[in-house]
């Protein structure tokens, strides 16, 4: 190469390898690198989803736990598993990178599903075995073994909170914006980093699930932990080749100082001469591979934090681009909150909708039944089919009458979603109310342990909905988040994401707890242990029948006494 390409190939974005020194595109970056994350994501995805799938029958079966105590468990720690990447998206801005703090999650990630697994394998840690001679004889299981299961859980969770916000920010950061190759294969990048996932979440709601149900719960956890180390080593081999981007600060100190220096200057008056806002020159930002941002005309109040009247210390003044830095990511909490419910439902997947797959016939063959969990996989396979549909027709499609290269906004795509999101909580009633119907045409309302004459097949819709609604709603949120975040919140950006699923958990959490409570002191609780028995609304008798009952009670004894 002459000198020339040589420094055409040094890419624009302020990568770097891990020494700080700046990064050539033919060698680091791009595909290349990024078939290395996507490859950790597959076995990352399978060895989560291999435990949160199918945790709630394991809470059921070997805790005893009830519908509401498990359903509840299971949502606090996936919410807590999605909250905690707040934290680690912090600490890779703000202080050690988002290279180094993915690596310090995965060996806290690791180490607990080590221990999760040992803690449903060794004796004397696992739960008790119900008595064979009466399955309803169960011991429930000792504060040490809970204390070791529940702490092995969120051990993971913590874990979790420094890989989820870094991995697709990591993925993301191998395209250069400035190259206008690179720009364009970022476009669709989180399309398949979506369908990457889950490839590994099919996996897990099959293969996994099936060894959990069928084979043992020892090794049903001890091929996700399996998987983890993999995928833990892939993405390691692939160091040589990643770009890096530098910590540039905490964001939330950032955003703090841009908040309280316009309150502290709320009664300055205002002015359109931007020589009165205080910027950096453009070299001081080219130094760290930035570039500074222009004044937005939304939320001007924040523009006086900028403003120079005198004052010089850091909670007084702020540049322009830290003011519109601020701006972006407020301007992203309205999308955010629109995200909460249609995470609450698809927190459904993993508890209500598996329990009601309990109650139902789940024969396949004379000897093969499928694990309920296991309608995960139809959840899973709807979404590939779909973001692939959706990557290679619909956006070529829609691009020729809309002249964006995305086809459609994220925004738009996300109200798509939304749609879909009706669609299935519909669907999913209609169904339930179809089910508790079979149960009670055929007496077995208040039988347990007895599947209903009715396939599992039936909440089969239901899934494969979801599966369409995440290809639009969960791919378009995740690229939103960190395509709207300033380049130097990426990793708070895409936390965004990971909020609005643990804010949907704990709202599920809350919702059951609320509905289950207050309907068991109005009578029949609505969610019991029993499903069948659930949710059945018990009317007032009316006066008329009251007295219809009163009259046939006296012709019979009318009879009698004639006999």
């Amino acid at each position: 190469m002459t000198v020339e390409e040589v420094g055409d190939d040094y890419t624009k974005d302020g990568t770097v390898d891990l020494r700080g020194k700046p990064v050539r595109r033919s060698i680091r970056g791009r595909w290349k690198a990024c078939s290395f994350v996507v490859l950790y994501e597959v076995f990352e995805r399978m060895a989560y989803y291999g435990i949160s799938s199918n945790l709630v029958i394991y809470m059921t079966t070997k805790l005893h736990q009830g519908t509401v105590k498990s359903s509840n468990n299971v949502t606090n720690w996936v919410g807590t598993s999605w909250l905690t990447p707040i934290l680690g998206a912090y600490v890779a801005d703000a202080h050690l990178g988002r290279y180094i703090t993915f690596v310090i999650s995965c060996a806290i990630y690791f180490s607990g599903m080590l221990v999760l697994t040992l803690s449903v394998s060794i004796p004397g840690i696992k739960p008790p075995e119900c008595s064979t001679t009466n399955p309803q004889d169960c011991k429930k299981a000792s504060v040490l073994q809970l204390a070791v299961f529940f702490g092995a859980l969120y051990t993971l969770a913590i874990g979790t909170g420094g890989t989820k916000p870094n991995i697709s920010t990591i993925g993301a950061d191998q395209f250069d914006v400035f190259d206008p190759k690179e720009k364009t294969q970022k476009l669709s990048f989180f399309n398949w980093w979506m369908f990457s996932i889950f490839f590994g979440t099919l996996f897990a709601n099959t293969v996994l699930v099936y060894v959990q149900d069928n084979v043992g719960w020892a090794l049903g956890y001890g091929l996700p932990t399996i998987g983890l180390a993999i995928s833990i080593s892939i993405f390691l081999v692939g160091t040589p080749f990643y770009r890096h981007k530098l910590p540039t600060g905490s964001p939330f100190t950032k955003m703090a100082r841009v908040i309280v220096a316009s309150f502290r200057k709320a009664k300055a008056p205002m002015t359109r001469d931007l020589t009165r806002f205080h910027e950096l020159p453009s070299p001081e930002y080219e130094k760290k591979g930035a570039f500074p941002i222009h004044p937005t005309p939304s939320l001007r109040f924040l523009d006086k934090a900028s403003l120079k009247t005198g004052t010089t210390s850091k909670w007084n003044l702020c540049t322009i681009t830290e003011v519109e830095e601020t701006k972006q990511m407020l301007r992203m909490l309205p999308v955010l909150f629109i995200t909460f419910v249609p995470s609450m439902m698809i927190a459904q997947i993993n508890t209500l909708f598996v329990k009601q797959g309990t109650t139902l016939d789940r024969k396949i063959t004379g000897s093969f039944s499928i694990p309920p969990a296991s309608l995960g996989g139809f959840t899973t396979l709807s979404m590939l089919i779909s973001i692939v549909l959706y990557d290679q027709v619909f956006v070529k499609l829609t691009r020729k009458f809309t002249g964006n290269p995305r086809g459609i906004t994220l925004l738009q795509r996300m109200g798509i979603g939304l749609i879909f999101h009706i669609v299935i909580m519909i669907v999913s009633s209609v169904t339930e109310r179809y089910r508790l119907q079979i149960a009670a045409e055929h007496g077995l309302v208040h039988q347990t342990g007895v599947k209903l004459p009715l396939t599992i097949f039936a909440l089969l819709p239901q899934f494969v909905l979801m599966g369409m609604a995440d290809a639009f709603l969960e791919v378009a949120k995740l690229e939103f988040f960190y395509d709207q975040a300033p380049e130097s919140m990426k990793s708070l950006g895409t936390s965004y994401s990971t909020t609005s699923l643990a804010v949907g958990n704990f709202m599920s959490s809350f919702v059951l707890s609320t509905v289950s409570e207050i309907t068991k002191k109005r009578g029949r609780g609505w969610i019991l242990n029993n499903l069948n028995e659930s949710r059945f609304y018990v009317y007032r008798a009316e006066v008329t029948d009251s007295v219809d009952v009163k009259e046939e009670e006296t012709k019979v004894m009318d009879v009698k006494e004639n006999e």
